[in-house]
């Protein structure tokens, strides 16, 4: 289907099923994005410098002055640099639950249009091979999908095919959820919990991006790089979809 089809297509079903706003529930009649309302729209935070270099947190007062992160400090990153696109506040947060809880992948599209407009977010991006953080086995079949893998894909056609995709690691431990941990029992559960795909081979002239769906703590993606350097990569940056 051709993009002009498409888009009567989607015009079509907008009239005989009205969109909803993801973070507030109420129509989505325009607007730059499709699922989420022009009021909850402005609410989103996009990132912009002056940012955490290591995080992608933007700095705000005596932080930027300083450059001192306090969301990574007390992190010894296993990769050079991180970046990330929104914040996860208000509308930010309801779109990546959306996307994360409630199978919802039609946030995708807008998801895609976010990674375009974040400053500098697609530069970041171009050229690279990306690696999703992967899912255990058992809650793949779960949730049917691994969102770090959808979003390496948003990334992709956010770049307009000018990156790859690469599912180079496994998650070999099958460990809770780290949600309400603090940093140093997440770094404990994750120890050993990935390894590299079978048959996976780092290819040291390129650069690999970890892609994470959030950036909270950092020990999720640290984990993934130490599997990744062990492996003899040498040029690793990760970026996530949102911060928080």
């Amino acid at each position: 289907m051709n993009a002009t089809l498409h888009r009567a297509w989607r015009d079509t079903l907008d009239v005989a099923f009205p969109r909803n706003c993801v973070a507030c529930g109420g129509l989505v009649e325009e607007g730059g994005l499709r699922h989420v309302c022009p009021l909850c729209e402005g609410q989103l935070h996009l990132v912009e410098a002056p940012h955490c270099t290591t995080c992608g947190h933007p700095f705000y007062g005596e932080m930027a002055a300083n450059r001192l992160c306090e969301h990574c400090e007390a992190l010894e990153p296993e990769f050079g640099e991180g970046k990330t696109a929104i914040l996860l506040k208000g509308p930010g947060r309801a779109l990546i639950h959306a996307l994360k809880y409630h199978q919802a992948l039609h946030v995708l599209e807008d998801i895609v249009t976010l990674m375009r407009r974040t400053p500098g977010y697609a530069a970041y991006l171009r050229g690279s091979v990306l690696v999703p953080v992967p899912l255990h086995s058992r809650k793949l079949r779960e949730r049917g999908y691994n969102q770090s893998r959808l979003l390496a894909d948003c990334a992709v056609q956010a770049v307009d095919g000018q990156a790859s995709v690469s599912e180079m690691l496994r998650r070999v431990a099958d460990t809770e959820s780290q949600t309400h941990y603090d940093r140093e029992t997440r770094r404990k559960n994750l120890k050993n919990a990935f390894a590299l795909a079978p048959g996976a081979a780092i290819t040291p002239a390129e650069r690999y991006l970890l892609v994470d769906d959030v950036f909270t703590t950092g020990s999720t993606l640290n984990a993934c790089a130490a599997v990744m350097r062990r492996a003899g990569c040498l040029n690793l940056d990760v970026v996530t979809f949102g911060h928080g």
